[in-house]
């Protein structure tokens, strides 16, 4: 028998767009954060840069996904479906370098709130004092602690990690729903839709 609800917390087609769409705002946000704020928490050679881009690169494969979902194309279910798997994998070798890297930078980060928001340098000579506070770091996240943003980090991979891979699940569950659409005749005789 074939079960068209498992584990489905919304309905499929709505709730995996709605759920894509959760996934695309906070992996742009999370994305631009690293990019333009990264070099404060990360410090070796534009590492900020990389674990930015693949945020951004899962914002767009779920901006892709919610294309594919709401013109319920097989085609484009079919590539989300296959990229989604290396996203993950490459998403979760990025959360463990980035839980690594978080605390390996433990002691510049707190040099950093020491001070007053300089960009740390492991040659203090190029380290420079601006007083734009643009080009600083975030003064919450030295209120916060090294202990809070630390946590925040690794609750939030691992929250990120669990909605791609049930992203992945339900837009395998969308193209097994397509596949067993009796209304759709193939390649064959009028195309999928046959409008």
């Amino acid at each position: 028998m074939w079960c068209d609800n498992c584990l489905l917390v919304l309905p499929l087609r709505g709730g995996a767009m709605a759920w894509a769409i959760f996934i695309a705002l906070y992996s742009i946000a999370g994305g631009l954060f690293l990019i333009i704020d990264g070099e404060y928490l990360f410090f070796e050679l534009d590492e900020w840069y990389i674990y930015g881009g693949v945020g951004l690169a899962v914002a767009f494969i779920a901006l892709i996904n919610i294309l594919a979902l709401s013109n319920r194309s097989y085609i484009w279910t079919r590539v989300c479906k296959f990229v989604w798997p290396f996203l993950i994998v490459i998403s979760a070798v990025r959360a463990i370098l980035m839980i690594v890297e978080l605390q390996r930078g433990k002691d510049d980060i707190l040099w950093e709130c020491q001070n007053g928001g300089q960009h740390y340098s492991s040659n203090t000579t190029t380290t420079t004092t601006t007083s734009d506070s643009s080009s600083s770091f975030p003064a919450g996240f030295c209120a916060a602690g090294f202990s809070s943003i630390y946590a925040a980090f690794i609750v939030g991979l691992l929250i990120d990690l669990v909605c791609q891979i049930y992203m992945y699940f339900m837009t395998w569950r969308f193209q097994k729903r397509l596949e067993h659409y009796n209304a759709m005749k193939g390649p064959f005789a009028g195309g999928y839709y046959n409008a």
